[in-house]
């Protein structure tokens, strides 16, 4: 395994996270295709035996059962201090009129109750799901600015948004001298490129790691164009809607992938994340295994190196696409 620092901070996380979001309860959540604790728990122990020490999961995640698993798993399986926990805040938990957002009120609840899920006196990184439009920005960054002087979280990350949300947010920060955001979690893919367009290029001015999520497409990057879809694909709306509107368009890009897979002799899923890794400022690409073979083959892609005439071979199919993922 390999370590980087993430963004201009002096913690060093896992270049592979593992994202939380399949681990959960479906009979408390939209996704019918999370696995239950039972299932959850050895792909976490696995992740751990590979070297992985970087975790993300959400509060909204199968409406908190995900921070639940982990946080027994790695009660059980790791030292607190050696792994790195990512969880977010923004999505609905309840019907109450402030069960989601980013108001104050909000965070300083949904941060306890996220920290009693996760058995942990602190979470390492604490992120924005979204933009918050009911919210002055101000008022969100003065209470995650609390929340780390309160020492609940050790540092703040953000998550989909468009690039002047996320400026705006650091200068407020700056301005103010709180805590500002170290990360950005967005979406970005071989067949999901809109993201260089602005978001990257800031990261890299401010020296802001990026944790990219859905690095393999929701699997379109990893099997035969034609192939039959899985339970999420057949099921999952959100990833419909990313992806099922411009599926003719990432055909080529697809194929490339396969072919100088096939060059390497290689899974495919290490071509696709061995372009995201070499992206700067690309720290950890989060992968949703819901099968140790998913780690096992994420992280093989360590060893893959692209070479530049690769890289340009693989980017050169792509066409602009409608911006998903900030909703």
């Amino acid at each position: 395994m390999e370590y980087v620092r993430l963004g201009s901070t002096g913690m060093k996380v896992s270049r592979i996270c593992l994202g939380c979001m399949g681990f959960g309860d479906a009979e408390r959540w939209t996704h019918k295709w999370v696995l239950d604790e039972e299932n959850s728990r050895p792909i976490i122990k696995k992740a751990l035996e590979l070297g992985i020490n970087f975790f993300d999961t959400a509060n909204v995640y199968s409406i908190g059962a995900s921070e639940e698993i982990l946080g027994r798993a790695l009660r059980d399986f790791a030292n607190r201090d050696e792994v790195v926990i990512a969880t977010k805040v923004h999505g609905r938990m309840s019907d109450d009129p402030n069960g989601a957002g980013l108001s104050r009120k909000a965070i300083m609840s949904e941060i306890d109750k996220s920290l009693k899920r996760l058995e942990t006196d602190y979470v390492d990184l604490y992120q924005i799901h979204r933009w918050d439009y009911e919210t002055p920005i101000q008022e969100t960054m003065e209470a995650l600015n609390d929340v780390v002087r309160a020492g609940k979280a050790r540092y703040i990350g953000a998550s989909a948004m468009w690039a002047w949300q996320f400026q705006k947010a650091l200068h407020v920060a700056e301005k103010h001298g709180w805590t500002r955001f170290v990360s950005m979690q967005n979406h970005l893919n071989l067949i999901y490129r809109e993201e260089e367009r602005e978001m990257l290029p800031l990261c890299r001015e401010e020296k802001i790691g990026v944790i990219p999520y859905s690095p393999l497409a929701s699997g379109r990057l990893t099997r035969d164009w034609s192939s039959e879809g899985t339970l999420r694909s057949e099921t999952d709306q959100i990833q419909k809607m990313k992806y099922d509107a411009s599926a003719e368009m990432d055909r080529q890009v697809v194929e490339r992938v396969a072919e100088i897979a096939e060059r390497h002799s290689v899974p495919r899923t290490h071509i696709a994340l061995a372009w995201l890794l070499q992206k700067e400022p690309v720290t950890a690409p989060i992968i949703g295994a819901t099968k140790i073979s998913h780690l096992e083959e994420a992280i093989g892609a360590l060893s893959v190196k692209l070479t530049l005439e690769e890289v340009e071979y693989l980017e050169g199919p792509y066409v602009p696409h409608r911006i998903v993922g900030h909703q």
